[in-house]
């Protein structure tokens, strides 16, 4: 590009600035900082099919500084759309009209590009895991069955807007594109940098299979259930969190719908209005209750309403349906509130941070929740990057994941929240993505097991998972995007790394390829993470022992320096997956 245009660019960068500190924060994160890197919006000439799901089995405090600060806020800060015909309603975006613009410009397929796999719904083919799952039973009784696991829903993003092919669908025409929704997101280089796996057109009621291949798939990860992100109790996002609770009692009645009105998004101030809604959603047997019968709710930001507030909710709840209530509130500020909140709380949780440095001090969190004799549901997350607020978290490749997991086993927390299952503009999605596959959701099974059991899985086959970014931090975007995303706040620095996460069952040489770099290093039996420098060009890493090549795998995404659209989410691959 003429240097008269990358100036020009900056300087419209430079005027946005103001607007950004202005702008408010998201439905649930922290304020707004930059970074980011370039949207591949490779989507989908033709489709493999990829098996997805699993093996039967089913199921802090914030870093220093001013809590505005440090805590991982949800919301939406800038447009966000909850696609095609969304009619609009309290809590909902202004609907977005579907349109027939091209897909986005496609940017050539490295050899091996997956960018034709799908989401079959079928079960995790075997050999996927480096460890055997437990059945549903061992993870659900027992010691087991007292620590669950839940992943964050977030309605605005289910597998499919329209149930269209995915080379055409509205993800793709509007969401990845950075000239989608008649360029509402251009200015931040599209609204999402990556979307589910998709899912080929279905006949019938396509919604409601959709969200039932959904549960399947987080259950047979070993999850116990999802926490409902409540955004609004009408319009789209209220019908398809009904939908949810009904798909989930098809699939699994021990699957459980924990139920999260969204205090940043939910429009009323009448504890009724709240209430009334609560008990139509714990009417479905998917409702998250304890052995006591008690309904769990948790709402987000629980502080955004008085304690005097919650306990008019909880007491409508019991005098006009008849609902008892187990209430477990969400805080951003965690240390700020729980005095107060104390007395009509059964446990509680936070947002939690989103880099791998500072999780030490859930540790005190927790002590602090069970000092008090209350549960602890502890974050773990994998990474965040906002386009639409500018602000990213440094999450080292997979050691924010491996870090928040190792906390939650550690502290000795009760229930763990994945935040989260499916909002892909904070890019922090477990769920199968078109960028990601299951690599995040696989490994989280490994960890989950850990957590649930009391003891580590023994590793029974090699597996090595792959994790990369397709720009370098400093990336300065060559397109007409005029808001970068810069770090958080109390986020590790920036860095530019492949990891090689390797599970063995026995020591071994992994050779690696990142660009035209080649290398090698010796791998102990269990789980070890190699960084390498990254490099232009793709990734690749492989397991010999004994002259013997085992595992192996490819991330075909091609890293570069020069790119057009800004995307620090991390790339992931895993060698017990079909590309």
């Amino acid at each position: 590009m003429t240097a008269d245009r990358r100036t020009d660019r900056r300087a419209r960068r430079r005027a946005h600035g103001a607007d950004r500190a202005a702008r408010p924060v998201s439905h649930r994160r922290r304020p707004a900082v930059r970074g980011g890197r370039p949207l591949l919006a490779l989507l989908l000439s033709g489709f493999l099919v990829v098996g997805v799901c699993a093996a039967t089995g089913i199921a802090w405090d914030p870093l220093g500084g001013a809590p505005e600060q440090n805590t991982t806020v949800r919301g939406a800060s800038a447009p966000q759309s909850t696609g095609p015909g969304s009619p609009p309603g309290a809590g909902d975006p202004t609907p977005a009209q579907p349109q027939q613009s091209p897909p986005p410009t496609r940017r050539p397929a490295a050899d091996g590009d997956s960018g034709g796999a799908v989401d079959s719904g079928a079960a995790r083919p075997a050999g996927a895991l480096p460890f055997d799952m437990p059945r549903p039973a061992a993870l659900r009784s027992g010691r087991a069955g007292g620590k669950l696991v839940f992943a964050h829903y977030f309605t605005p993003y289910p597998l499919s807007l329209d149930n269209a092919d995915a080379d055409k669908d509205y993800y793709t025409r509007n969401y990845l594109d950075p000239d989608g929704e008649s360029g509402k997101h251009g200015r931040y280089g599209g609204l999402l940098r990556d979307r589910p796996l998709p899912v080929t057109p279905k006949g019938g009621d396509w919604e409601y299979a959709n969200l039932q291949q959904e549960v399947r798939t987080a259950r047979d990860a070993g999850i116990d259930g999802f926490t409902l992100d409540l955004l609004s109790l009408s319009g789209k996002n209220w019908d398809r969190a009904n939908l949810l609770m009904a798909a989930a009692r098809s699939v699994d009645p021990a699957f459980k719908i924990m139920l999260m009105p969204d205090m940043t998004s939910l429009k009323t101030d009448d504890p009724r209005v709240l209430a009334e809604a609560l008990a139509t959603l714990a009417d479905a047997s998917a409702a998250h209750r304890l052995p006591d019968g008690r309904l769990v709710v948790s709402p987000f930001k629980a502080e955004a309403k008085s304690v005097t507030w919650w306990t008019e909710v909880i007491r409508v709840l019991k005098a006009d349906h008849g609902i008892g209530t187990a209430f477990v509130p969400l805080f951003l500020d965690f240390g700020a509130h729980t005095g107060e909140f104390a007395p009509i709380s059964h446990g509680f949780s936070e947002w939690g941070s989103r880099s791998y440095t500072g999780q030490e001090s859930s540790t005190r969190d927790v002590r602090r929740a069970h000092g008090m004799g209350k549960i602890w549901m502890q974050p773990v997350s994998v990474q965040d990057a906002r386009p639409n607020q500018g602000i990213y978290d440094e999450a080292g490749n997979t050691a924010t994941l491996r870090a928040t997991w190792t906390r939650a086993i550690e502290d000795g927390a009760d229930w763990v929240q994945l935040t989260t299952w499916n909002d892909y503009s904070e890019g922090s999605q477990f769920a199968p993505s078109l960028h990601n596959g299951h690599a995040y959701l696989d490994l989280t099974s490994y960890y989950l097991t850990r957590f649930k059991t009391g003891g580590w899985p023994k590793v029974v086959r090699d597996t090595l998972y792959l994790t990369s970014r397709t720009q370098f931090a400093d990336a300065d975007p060559t397109g007409d995007q005029s808001l970068v995303m810069s770090l958080r706040k109390g986020s590790a620095p920036a860095r530019d790394t492949v990891e090689v996460l390797s599970f063995l069952t026995s020591p071994a040489t992994v050779r690696t390829t990142v660009g035209t770099a080649q290398d090698s290093h010796d791998a102990p039996a269990g789980i070890h993470s190699a960084l390498l420098p990254l490099r232009t060009g793709t990734s690749a890493a492989h397991v010999v022992r004994d002259g013997r090549a085992t595992a192996k795998v490819d991330l075909p995404y091609r890293a570069d320096h020069t790119v057009e659209v800004q995307d620090l989410q991390y790339y992931a691959a895993s060698s017990g997956r079909e590309p």
